[in-house]
């Protein structure tokens, strides 16, 4: 009905703004100041408009040309300001995102939706920007949201592949990123991802499949590769630390299984199979304490009866790696038979006996009968079946009449060697000795 009446433009774009529908309300506010360049509400509106667009400098302009008009306009002043502000927060962002500093990023887009509410750029780096800080929920969140609004927007695509990308769920990831691809073809993020997440299932695929195969240097070389792909990517990674340190463990390089399921709990601090996994390499090189804080951490994690037993087990070690080894101190494996622990107290008990250091220094006599004892002590117990089975068992020795304090090394040598007069020492030259029997 009046078609060339500024002002109702300009109310429309005001009803509209209340609507929270910012793209229709600008053309609206545009068309009225271009009806009437002198309308200062027009240029407040627009430049409202623009700022809550999140397009800050287009607003700021808009903001000019107002107080040009009206340089009292408090309202103007205002609205000037908060679209520099932005700028601001912008320029930080960038300079922070190109840090990695992504805290930093979310505060200056929170900063900047609280003038901006309707930018879907701000919240998309906003999204982006969680989703590398590992806050997969909320990233997503902002990004259906913007889907629900938009369908098609390949930027909120994106983002809801990388979280699915960086929660281990490749395969779903890919759809998204395909999909973002078919929006924009020319979605630099979204290409760069969608490749990296193909390879990274393959490799990982390739690796698994050597593993069952028994090729384990090849799966070594596979998950090698694969961490290489993208270190952003937390949890697969942490993954592939542990697949390799389960590798390592097989090719029996235990120290190297236990870096890298080190690495994989520093990414994830709560990935309960590296923890296992890197306990039962301490368990097999004898560092007992490092594997009951890791089974203790997997109890405290998840009360099974297979985590409580690994732990009792852990301590039951740990308990008897505090007691003398009987079984070094004779030099047999823990498996030795009668037989092999007799020849070799037989020939520990003669290396270390007394007579054979009479003429060496005071300190070594002192040594060597220390020794002497601990060898007589060892066979004691690995020669009697009770004693040894209490011993391996892990139970206390000093218990049922089995104080070690009250045995004599000399008694257990005389018995050994058939009795008094049996054995002796006789020097054949300067420091040297043999041993005759009667």
């Amino acid at each position: 009905m009046c078609p060339k009446n500024a002002s109702y433009y300009g109310n429309r774009a005001a009803t509209l703004m209340m609507l929270g529908k910012f793209r229709e309300a600008l053309g609206d506010a545009q068309q009225s100041v271009r009806l009437d360049d002198s309308f200062v509400r027009g240029h407040l509106r627009e430049g409202k408009c623009h700022l809550s667009l999140g397009n800050a400098m287009a607003a700021r302009r808009s903001f000019q040309r107002a107080l040009e008009l009206d340089h009292k306009n408090a309202q103007a002043q205002q609205e000037f300001k908060n679209a520099n502000a932005v700028i601001e927060y912008e320029k930080i962002a960038e300079t922070d995102f190109e840090k990695r500093d992504f805290r930093k990023v979310v505060f200056c887009m929170d900063r900047a939706l609280e003038y901006a509410p309707a930018c879907h750029r701000f919240k998309i780096i906003k999204a982006e920007c969680l989703a590398m800080l590992g806050r997969h929920p909320e990233a997503q969140s902002v990004a259906s949201d913007i889907l629900r609004m938009d369908s098609t927007n390949a930027d909120a695509l994106y983002v809801r592949g990388l979280c699915l990308y960086y929660e281990d769920c490749i395969e779903k990831a890919v759809q998204f990123f395909v999909q973002a691809l078919r929006m924009a073809p020319d979605h630099e993020k979204a290409c760069v991802a969608c490749r990296n997440a193909k390879a990274l299932k393959a490799k990982k695929e390739d690796g698994n499949k050597a593993f069952k195969e028994g090729n384990y240097k090849l799966a070594y070389e596979l998950y090698t590769e694969a961490l290489g792909i993208d270190p952003n990517n937390i949890k697969t990674n942490a993954k592939l630390y542990c697949n390799r340190g389960t590798v390592n463990s097989k090719l029996r390089k235990l120290d190297d299984a236990i870096e890298d399921c080190t690495n994989a709990v520093k990414l994830d601090d709560t990935y309960i199979k590296a923890y296992l996994r890197r306990a039962q390499c301490y368990m097999d090189t004898e560092q007992y304490e490092e594997a009951v804080r890791d089974y203790e951490k997997v109890y405290q994690t998840e009360k099974t009866k297979e985590h409580k037993q690994l732990l009792k087990n852990a301590q039951l070690e740990l308990k008897k790696s505090k007691r003398k080894d009987y079984y070094r101190i004779l030099g047999v494996d823990k498996n030795a038979s009668e037989d092999e622990i007799k020849k070799a107290y037989r020939k520990r008990a003669l290396m270390h006996h007394p007579d054979r250091h009479s003429g060496a220094s005071a300190e070594v006599q002192k040594e060597e009968e220390k020794k002497f004892k601990e060898v007589g002590e060892a066979f004691t117990i690995l020669s009697d079946p009770k004693k040894k089975t209490r011993y391996d068992s892990g139970q206390d020795l000093d218990e049922e009449g089995m104080n070690m304090g009250d045995f004599d090394a000399n008694n257990i040598f005389k018995a050994f060697f058939g009795g008094p007069g049996g054995f002796s020492f006789e020097a054949s030259g300067p420091g040297n000795f043999f041993f005759q029997f009667g």
